[in-house]
């Protein structure tokens, strides 16, 4: 991005349009503190190109995302000794168990929707019915619609046991990036730019989540711009250096073509 946006100057070109860079350190995370600048700045503008990393070695620029949620559900239940009276007891980590299986349950690997109960918290000793238990769950949904049923399936929770209490915190923080069609002329605008430049592009969906999905909300947007590279979060994590002059190249490109209209993208 900087160097692109280095040559433009240093060429002295005339760009279709305003370039506006905004980078954010907190995207890792979900972008909780930039995502309102983000979506502010989407709203105005006639294209988003997201500088995340390519998919897979071969460069594939990343036209859809998954919706991503999170969600912790917390049991109470009551109190009492394991071996003098359980049956004055409501186990909060057996009813948990249901709910677990539940969640589980509304994994669909045809529609991509991934439901995954990640960690669980609760009890005070072995000797105690456990009162109290929470676990976290991460969610990941292809388009808008089936987020809303996932949401509305957890949400919707009942407890097994009726001495039980359920608590749901959380929803689905980022919305999919979906392969629309102002994101999908983006995409062909690209792979036709790569043609000039000796590429032969190619479009990825991908399970994580990026500022993308949230700029493709309101403007045309293309994710992937990035390094070339393989090992992504693992310890052999790396980068194409070769690569890294054709996907300059490429955004300059993307850069100086013609910018249509907002409500034509």
């Amino acid at each position: 991005m900087l160097y692109a946006l280095r040559a433009v100057k240093e060429l002295g070109l005339r760009l279709p349009a305003d370039t506006v860079v905004v980078i954010n350190s907190d995207e890792e995370i979900g972008s909780p503190d930039s995502t309102a600048l983000i979506r502010r700045l989407a709203r105005l503008a006639a294209r988003a190109f997201i500088l995340e990393p390519a998919f897979g070695r071969t460069g594939k620029l990343k036209t859809a995302r998954k919706a991503s949620g999170g969600f912790t559900i917390t049991i109470k239940g009551r109190a009492a000794h394991a071996g003098v009276n359980p049956e004055e007891g409501a186990s909060a980590i057996l009813e948990m168990s249901h709910q677990i299986q539940r969640l589980f349950a509304l994994n669909d690997a045809a529609r991509g929707i991934t439901v995954n109960v990640g960690t669980i918290d609760g009890g005070l000793r072995s000797n105690v019915v456990a009162a109290e238990v929470r676990a976290s769950v991460d969610v990941r949904v292809r388009t808008q619609q089936d987020a809303a049923e996932v949401e509305a399936a957890i949400r919707n929770l009942r407890p097994v046991n009726p001495e039980t209490t359920i608590q749901v915190e959380g929803g689905i923080q980022q919305q999919p990036m979906e392969p629309v069609p102002r994101n999908q002329a983006l995409w062909r605008l690209a792979q036709n730019l790569g043609r000039r430049l000796g590429l032969e592009l190619d479009q990825a969906a991908v399970g994580g989540a990026s500022d993308g999905n949230t700029t493709s909300q309101y403007t045309a947007t293309l994710d992937g711009l990035g390094a070339v590279g393989a090992g992504a979060h693992a310890a052999h994590e790396q980068a194409l250096i070769a690569q890294l002059v054709e996907r300059c190249a490429l955004l300059i490109l993307l850069l100086m073509a013609p910018v249509a209209r907002k409500e034509q993208t």
